[in-house]
């Protein structure tokens, strides 16, 4: 028996050594394709870890400071969208300009500002996307022009494409990876999707109806800050999906226009709570039930109950295991693989979320004043 017991140590012990055997575990976990630490079996022991810290609240609560600009502190600008890569994040205001911030440091970087042009209304120049790497950042405004630059800052700001809210609409959403960009219009019936390839940014694709009947407020987010209109993500295997406050569709990115799925919800959808990882989306009904729907079929994973919704805005967000809901002044963590289960509310109160964002390490928030907030699991 001893002798046996030896074997089977042994062979453990070999395989526990096995670079292949940690590569995959990180990556069917959680996605992870780049290695970033010495070894896959740290990375593996890092990536547990970090996961771990998320789920009994373990963090460190920081805020990112930036000098604001004289037209920040006169017109009271605020953070509309956030963008997360390994090493930075990326912060849109209501201004067009995206403030790009390194993680590890706390450090404010630089200041993007579009190049501006006649506005056709008070916030068509207000960031409605954010697409970051830590090698790339592509960013719209409501208006439709959409800027790219390298993160090392060898290249200057550059506009890759020149809106046309005439015959366009509004760019309502605007996200990608580094195969596609995605852009949600409102305002003209049959064009609500645009795509282009991320590699050339050249635009492959117009069409699609899910904002036909939201094309008036389309016009109305120009001059004035409504509601969310509608979002957009782009997941793996090459599919994207967006919804209203009254339809989720899931698309085809590789045979653009195709839809996979359609449906209509009677409940309408929450829209600044609707969000997506590689294999799930989260979609907030009207009352405040949220559920994680599995892709490409939006079959069911768990349902929790979304409180605090009958005070003030809601905004939600998910990583690969957990729900982050902004509501009635807090931020509230669900667990989204063990059917819903409700873990813990975050320990600082920042007032009105005007965006939030999560990935596996970090959540980070748009609270008052235009201050933005990080919450990092991975210390």
């Amino acid at each position: 028996m001893t002798l046996k017991n030896e074997g089977v140590c042994s062979t453990w012990r070999a395989i526990s050594r096995s670079e292949l055997l940690w590569q995959n575990l990180t990556r069917q976990i959680w996605n992870v394709e780049h290695l970033r630490r010495n070894t896959w079996r740290e990375e593996y022991i890092y990536r547990h870890r970090t996961c771990n810290n998320f789920r009994h609240r373990r963090y460190l609560h920081t805020t990112l400071p930036f000098i604001p600009t004289d037209d920040d502190n006169n017109n009271g600008q605020s953070c509309r969208r956030l963008a997360l890569s390994d090493d930075h994040l990326a912060a849109g205001f209501s201004d067009g300009a995206v403030r790009l911030f390194h993680l590890p440091s706390g450090l404010h970087l630089t200041t993007f500002y579009p190049h501006h042009r006649d506005r056709l209304g008070r916030f068509s120049s207000s960031v409605s996307g954010i697409i970051l790497s830590d090698a790339r950042l592509a960013f719209a405004t409501l208006d439709g022009d959409i800027h790219a630059t390298a993160i090392d800052g060898g290249m200057p700001l550059r506009r890759a494409h020149i809106g046309d809210v005439v015959n366009d609409g509004a760019l309502v959403d605007f996200t990608g990876s580094n195969r596609w960009w995605v852009g949600l219009y409102a305002g003209v019936p049959g064009r609500a999707f645009h795509i282009w390839d991320g590699a050339t940014e050249e635009l492959v694709f117009v069409g699609g109806t899910l904002t036909d009947p939201e094309a008036v407020m389309g016009w109305h987010l120009l001059t004035e800050m409504t509601d969310l209109i509608g979002r957009v993500r782009v997941t793996r295997h090459e599919k994207a999906v967006a919804c209203t406050s009254s339809r989720v569709i899931v698309f085809d990115l590789q045979n653009q226009g195709v839809v996979l799925h359609e449906e209509e919800l009677r409940r309408g959808i929450i829209v600044g709570c609707f969000d997506s990882n590689n294999e799930a989306a989260l979609i907030t009904d009207g009352r405040g039930t949220a559920k994680v729907r599995r892709l490409v079929e939006l079959t069911e994973v768990c349902r929790f109950r979304v409180r605090g919704q009958q005070r003030g805005r809601i905004l939600g967000c998910m990583n690969g295991g957990y729900g982050v809901i902004s509501s009635g002044g807090a931020i509230r963590v669900w667990e989204i693989e063990r059917g819903g289960e409700y873990l813990y509310s975050f320990r600082e109160r920042i007032g009105d979320c005007n965006a939030i964002i999560a990935d596996e390490r970090y959540v980070a928030g748009g609270g008052d004043g235009g201050i933005i907030h990080v919450w990092d699991f991975g210390g």
